[in-house]
């Protein structure tokens, strides 16, 4: 596929900004490599073979039957009786950390939280839980959170923005009275509310976050609508007959679109910023769950194992400046006059 003149002139500015080149390489390897936490971080070996079968409990429950044992429950592939089953007729291939983000570590040698080893290179926490092994799980799904609430927000504050703008008049006055009111709701009082007879989890809190997460695009779409809207080209459609929603997303979203992408990655880490927040306060996703946001919590709980205050400062720390950096490249791609460059 041939890509238009003004693509490869935005790519040229984009790869031109080697800070942010090089963090969208570093944040896309990290966050694939957080897709396959199944296979890098658990309890249970990626295959099995035993006595001529080949298995998969990483993807699959087997019950301890199926490689000799006497219980019909599902198997401990970490219990030494059954590792002796199944090396006795066969081998097993574990993932590079053999605890997943709810593993009790047994055997610590001392109580919980302990110190980094080589067993548990970031440590455990104060319920004897593999700090590394929760940490790519939480990297995970603070930013899948991130990004559906970006997503979803953005269409939400787009499509707003653009019938305020387009428009105008009594529509555009009582939309813009509503902003008003909406926008100075008290978020954390409201979620405080919620979370007393709804029990947090991942879709329903960001249902509740969408309630308010989607007025960061309204503004400018609105100031693109009303500008757009008086060009002779929408007018011309206009009078040919072109139905108003045709010439709204043919004719004027793509130039609104052009600035608003430019707000995507600061937005992506504002939302990842929200969710660690409540998490941090008790009000994200539910007790156990992984979490940057709990990971902090624990490191002021525990002031004498510092190193989980340090592995959630710094994990956070990077992952913000990686997208504050691809947002300044962004940027830089779409400004005319760095494009031209």
């Amino acid at each position: 596929m041939r890509l238009r003149p003004v693509t490869r002139r935005r790519l040229r500015a984009f790869a031109a900004n080697k800070r942010g080149l090089w963090s969208l390489v570093l944040f896309g390897v990290l966050f694939g490599l957080s897709l396959f936490a199944e296979l890098i971080a658990n309890d249970r070996p990626i295959l099995v073979w035993y006595d001529g079968g080949l298995y998969a409990p990483v993807f699959k429950a087997y019950p301890e039957t199926t490689f000799g044992g006497e219980f019909a429950t599902e198997a401990d592939y970490q219990d030494s009786e059954v590792v002796k089953l199944i090396r006795a007729k066969g081998w097993m291939l574990w993932p590079a950390i053999p605890y997943r983000y709810d593993t009790i570590v047994k055997d610590l040698g001392g109580p919980a939280p302990s110190p980094p080893s080589w067993h548990n290179l970031l440590g455990t926490d104060d319920q004897a839980r593999d700090v590394l092994g929760r940490l790519i799980y939480s990297f995970r799904i603070s930013v899948l959170f991130g990004f559906l609430l970006t997503v979803f927000g953005s269409l939400i504050g787009i499509a707003a923005g653009a019938v305020q703008g387009y428009f105008g008049g009594l529509t555009d006055l009582l939309f813009q009275r509503f902003l008003e009111i909406w926008s100075s709701m008290p978020v954390l009082y409201l979620l405080i509310i919620m979370a007393s007879f709804i029990q947090p989890g991942f879709w329903s809190l960001l249902g509740i976050m969408l309630l308010f997460g989607w007025m960061g695009l309204v503004g400018l779409v609105r100031a693109e609508f009303l500008r757009g809207r008086n060009f002779d080209y929408v007018r011309a459609a206009r009078a040919l007959g072109m139905v108003d929603a045709r010439i709204m997303v043919r004719h004027i979203l793509p130039n609104a679109m052009t600035a608003s992408l430019t707000y995507l990655p600061f937005i992506l880490a504002s939302s990842v910023t929200t969710l660690t927040a409540l998490d941090f306060l008790g009000f994200g996703l539910p007790p156990g769950a992984p979490s940057l946001g709990e990971l902090l919590l624990q490191g002021k709980n525990n002031l004498t194992a510092p190193w989980l205050a340090f592995t959630g400062f710094f994990v956070i720390a990077i992952m913000m400046s990686l997208l504050v950096f691809i947002g300044e490249a962004v940027r830089d791609a779409f400004d005319p006059r760095k494009a031209m460059v």
